[in-house]
């Protein structure tokens, strides 16, 4: 009898230790983020146009989990292609916590609804006004000459001298500028307007191979206060960054408008938008491509982009293919392509 007891509690012991050294190797942070397919969320709990027109489908955007990496993570991201760990310095710049990070994130999320809102407006031929406060400065590149003369948070107002309110405008103005050329930036900090000399720069081989100049800035937007007839609110909760703008896009447009874009059909996708309505690249689509294709999704949209090779569109061709997938997946520029695909989708099956 003894002795049974003393086996239970020996098994105990052992079951306790092993439960410790799982919960100590889970809390063994690693210098990589973590990530995986998300899920398809629907829009239209997320944006209300109001006295929009409702739809008999639905349009969803797509998700990508991430976490900081630990040991376990470690491993299982060896097990699967649309599984990754990604090293933390292409994550985070030096010095910056996982907080800051996600406050970028959030910025970035705000000025891709303000992108999307007027790209469906105008696509739907609807009204809005814009008051611009320039050029929301969020990262500076580590190494480039920006660096010395522009902080986040600035606004940028002005190039050589002349205004600009827009991120187009900027690019614009700094277009075919030669490694070398010093550019005087207007700049409004806190409540001061400063001017600093920025020399155009070589971006780093690991931001672009292509030895591609330019300012030095990542992921800055256009700052501006707009208000629009009829009026549209987005929530988006904890989602961040820039790559639902399209999908935001759809939804909004599809509110606005009579005729329902979706007819029944599920519809999900994923890109940048900018406020002309150009659909841009964004990173992780073959996740996407997953995380769609899990909701049972119709139709994914995937932008069909030049920036690099192979595009965004390629890259969820291959991953549709490697998992299979009965999705249609279709290439996209403009917001005016998934509009003609979808409207022509339902001429054809009318």
């Amino acid at each position: 009898m003894k002795h049974r007891k003393k086996t239970t509690i020996s098994r105990s012991w052992i079951i306790l230790i092993v439960l410790i050294l799982i919960l100590a190797i889970n809390q063994i942070p690693l210098p990589y983020y973590y990530s995986q397919p998300g899920e398809a969320s629907g829009l239209a709990e997320m944006i209300a146009v109001e006295e929009g027109y409702e739809e008999q489908g639905e349009f969803y955007l797509t998700t990508i989990r991430q976490r900081k990496a630990n040991i376990p993570l470690y491993v299982w991201a060896q097990l699967s292609s649309f599984r990754d760990l990604t090293p933390e310095e292409n994550f985070l710049r030096e010095g910056e916590t996982d907080e800051e990070y996600f406050h970028r994130q959030d910025m970035l999320m705000d000025s891709s609804q303000q992108s999307a809102k007027i790209a469906a407006y105008k696509a739907a031929d609807r009204d809005f006004e814009v008051r611009y406060n320039g050029i929301r400065v969020t990262q500076v590149i580590e190494g480039m000459d920006a660096e010395k003369h522009l902080q986040e948070n600035d606004r940028i107002t002005g190039i050589n001298g002349d205004s600009v309110n827009t991120l187009e405008e900027m690019n614009a103005s700094l277009e075919n500028k030669d490694v070398g050329t010093e550019v005087e930036i207007t700049v409004k900090r806190d409540e001061q307007t400063i001017t600093e000399n920025v020399e155009i720069d070589t971006f780093p081989e690991e931001l672009d191979s292509s030895g591609r100049a330019g300012l030095g800035l990542l992921y800055p937007y256009t700052d501006r206060e707009v208000t629009f007839d009829p009026n549209v609110e987005i929530k988006s909760g904890s989602i961040g960054g820039p790559s639902a703008g399209f999908m935001f896009s759809m939804e909004i447009y599809n509110q606005l408008t009579k005729d329902d874009l979706t007819s029944g059909l599920d519809v999900a996708g994923t890109g940048t938008i900018d406020d002309e309505g150009n659909v841009g690249r964004i990173g992780g689509i073959a996740k996407k491509i997953v995380a769609a294709d899990s909701s049972n999704v119709d139709v994914f949209f995937a932008p069909d982009d030049d920036a690099a090779s192979p595009s965004n569109y390629e890259e969820a061709v291959e991953a549709g293919d490697e998992i299979d997938t009965s999705m249609e997946i279709v290439p996209v520029k403009h917001i005016t392509d998934a509009i003609t695909y979808l409207n022509e989708k339902q001429d054809s099956s009318s």
